[in-house]
């Protein structure tokens, strides 16, 4: 059994010797796929069944991520003072009972983009849970200092499910149209409940410290990392790139089918590309911060991978769609290099008590900004066109980096731990 601090795990081997880590990793392998089917379908749902408008589908991206302004910072509160366990098999049933009403209404000839938007909002309420459940639960299934290689592996797999998840949901959906390709999403988020059944790990249920309250414990989340200054920073520039790209993948699921011409499974090879760039980084985040540390890898994988997002916009037609889609795949390279690197530093400089708080207040922080910036596509889409404003939002993301290049991770190789004198001022 795997031990409070993760000692169990893996004397002789990687993390993935350790049985909790690798029934984790089918969980997260099957409901990463899942997702990939999801979110290429609910928007082709959107707009193929029901000729949905750019700021309708604008909209419907932002719903998907808005419940982490509505409820990010109490949810964080509410994670620490519950089984991580049991939150994940609980947001991964409800998703998928509330996902499973698409393909009824379709059927029965009563969808709605309402219904969508909807279930959008559900679907999104219970990954924040999911999300700063899992986050939280990773230090003590595998020990902090095993993070970088359990990121790296968990990020792995998000990028192969980038890589055959589009390809594999274009084809279904050209197959059994949108609504019936969403059904699969919803096997695959209950047998991933299953998996996580079958982790050995039991946590005793945290006990609240008398007295405390729900706004002190939020504000307790906040000051530890809006106090911290290199949190402080990366929580910025996550924030800019998420705004700006947000509102890029919200016109671009509109842009290449309706100004490009692509059909279903053209768009999902596109969305492929991610994984491709995706599972590139993930196999070389540990190579790359050991060459440049972890701090320089911070900016400098974001600064020099985010300007090949302007390609896209720049395609025409043919080759120059593939060479945009290309580009995306250098954008992803990036961004798993810089998501490996800083949540596992997030992870690692945050005590056990404040990890449910911390990645909620983070989601809060970058996440939140992802409906603004959804909504701000559609916006820009239906006064400009969705040419215009991928140009504009990708301008945008190329920016995001400075944040972070401005302040000390910019010479640093190795990041503090949690000993409060190894933090910058």
């Amino acid at each position: 059994m795997t031990t409070e601090d993760g000692a169990g795990s893996k004397a002789n081997g990687g993390v993935l010797k350790d049985h909790d880590f690798r029934f984790l990793f089918y969980s997260t392998s099957l409901s990463q796929l899942g997702q990939q089917i999801s979110g290429l379908a609910l928007p082709l749902v959107a707009v193929v069944t029901l000729a949905a408008s750019e700021f309708e589908v604008g909209m419907l991206s932002a719903m998907s991520t808005v419940a982490f302004l509505l409820i990010g910072l109490p949810a964080g509160v509410w994670v620490d003072r519950l089984r991580y366990r049991h939150i994940l098999i609980s947001s991964d049933v409800i998703r998928a009972a509330v996902l499973l009403t698409v393909p009824a209404a379709w059927w029965m000839g009563v969808l709605t983009v309402w219904q969508l938007y909807a279930v959008a909002l559900v679907m999104g309420v219970f990954s924040v849970f999911f999300d700063v459940a899992y986050q939280s639960y990773l230090p003590r299934l595998i020990g902090r200092g095993q993070l970088v290689e359990g990121n790296a592996k968990l990020e792995t797999v998000h990028s192969v499910a980038q890589l055959g998840g589009p390809v594999a949901a274009g084809q279904l959906i050209a197959w059994l149209t949108a609504p019936v390709a969403l059904a699969l999403d919803v096997v695959a988020m209950g047998l991933s409940a299953l998996f996580i059944g079958r982790m050995r790990y039991r946590q005793s249920k945290p006990v609240p410290l008398p007295g405390s309250r729900l706004t002190a414990d939020i504000a307790e989340g906040l000051r530890f990392v809006l106090g911290n200054p290199l949190l402080r920073v990366i929580a910025g520039s996550t924030a800019l790139f998420n705004l700006a790209f947000s509102a890029y993948t919200a016109m671009l699921v509109f842009f290449l089918p309706r100004e490009l011409g692509l059909g279903a499974h053209e768009v999902g090879i596109v969305f492929s590309v991610l994984g491709v760039g995706g599972l590139a980084g993930a196999l070389a985040t540990r190579r790359v911060t050991l060459w440049l540390g972890e701090g320089r890898t911070i900016w400098l994988s974001m600064a020099l991978t985010a300007p090949f997002a302007l390609l896209l916009p720049a395609a025409q037609d043919g080759w120059s769609v593939w060479l945009g889609a290309a580009g995306l795949g250098l954008v992803s390279f990036g961004v798993v290099i810089y998501n490996v690197t800083q949540v596992s530093f997030r992870q690692r400089v945050t005590p056990d008590r404040l990890l449910g708080r911390m990645n909620a207040t983070m989601r809060f922080l970058v996440w939140g900004t992802q409906p603004v910036g959804a909504l701000l596509g559609g916006v820009l889409g239906q006064f400009y066109g969705a040419e215009a404003a991928l140009w504009i939002a990708g301008t945008a993301a190329c920016a995001a980096f400075l944040p972070v290049a401005l302040s000390p991770l910019r010479k640093m190789r190795q990041l503090p731990d949690a000993s409060p004198a190894s933090l910058p001022s």
